[in-house]
């Protein structure tokens, strides 16, 4: 008689099925996304992302406290600055919105782990990520600003710096800056594969972001591209970088298998607002469980090999893992 080769074995109960998991888990590689408004007391929730809130420099530590009862010990910070203008001055202010919220939380929480995004747009008034020379992003202009934001945010007390402007030379030019003013320790997140997409809208709304004309596809990766991702993560490796990311999430599963595969880097992927909103949407219409679809999603984005992700679902993730119900 035929051998019958029975992988369903392993597949017989809960107790097997968690034991042979081939992708494994944990709160500690999920960062949570905090938006701090500094025209803003209180808390005030985001109309474009269903359960996501705005909070003022007074409130930004119920967002931790909710990230902590939750298991979750990282956060990204974005500002949204009560004056913008035409260089984006207030990015680098060292009274600005997202120097004083990491001041607010270390004060705090200590221990809370604080990466912030360093890019302009949230900051100049037409919306797009670096010094405009006419209608085009001036690429070196924009490299001195961002490390001085970068610098400025880690002399407040970040932990670790994420530069998201797709500037080439960037993570240079913030390596540099940072290891002459003594943060040799500090690391670096590097948005390196970060594609011109169309899912997020959402976010835009909620950091005031969107640019006033034309739009980022001269910064920001096409999407049809895979080889060029490749590209960018082995240059911000050459310049610096502590870990790659990926941007957005499920759309480029690909491109996080093949970058996770071909560099010994962390990889970080983004689950972007789009996603977001778009399992919000339907969740919402009674089409889809919420729950298991928030839980497939981000198995899928670690499965394809990021080891760490950034998501709006980070502290019910948490939760999902700490259940053993996923990880």
């Amino acid at each position: 008689m035929e051998l019958i080769q029975r992988p369903r074995r392993l597949r017989g109960n809960d107790k097997v099925r968690r034991l042979c998991r081939e992708t494994r888990m944990s709160p500690d590689s999920l960062i949570y996304p905090i938006f701090v408004d500094e025209t803003l007391q209180g808390v005030r929730p985001i109309e474009a992302l269903p359960g996501q809130n705005h909070y003022g420099i007074d409130s930004v530590n119920l967002a931790v406290e909710e990230c902590l009862a939750a298991g979750v010990n990282h956060c990204i910070l974005f500002g949204l600055p009560a004056a913008k203008d035409a260089i984006g001055s207030s990015a680098w202010d060292e009274h600005g919105v997202v120097q004083e919220a990491i001041r607010a939380i270390k004060r705090e929480h200590p221990d809370f782990y604080v990466i912030t995004d360093v890019c302009m747009c949230e900051y100049t008034d037409h919306g797009h990520c670096g010094i405009l020379c006419g209608h085009e992003v001036d690429n070196d202009k924009t490299l001195e600003v961002l490390a001085r934001t970068a610098l400025s945010h880690v002399q407040a007390g970040a932990d670790m710096v994420a530069p998201s402007d797709m500037m080439d030379g960037r993570v240079a030019a913030i390596r540099a800056i940072l290891d002459q003013h003594g943060y040799t320790s500090t690391p670096i997140m590097a948005y390196s594969a970060k594609y011109a997409s169309a899912f997020y809208g959402p976010f835009r709304s909620a950091a005031g972001s969107a640019p006033s004309f034309g739009d980022r596809k001269g910064y920001q990766m096409d999407p049809h591209n895979r080889k060029e991702a490749m590209k960018e993560c082995a240059l911000d490796i050459e310049e610096g970088a502590d870990i790659i990311m990926v941007k957005p999430a499920l759309s480029y599963l690909d491109v996080i298998r093949e970058c996770s595969d071909a560099y010994d880097l962390p990889m970080c992927a983004y689950q972007v607002s789009g996603e977001y909103a778009m399992i919000k949407a339907t969740a919402a219409a009674g089409l889809i469980d919420e729950y298991r679809i928030m839980c497939e999603t981000a198995v899928s984005i670690f499965r394809a090999g990021a080891n760490m992700l950034i998501t709006y679902y980070a502290k019910e993730i948490a939760q999902a893992i700490m259940k053993g119900e996923i990880g």
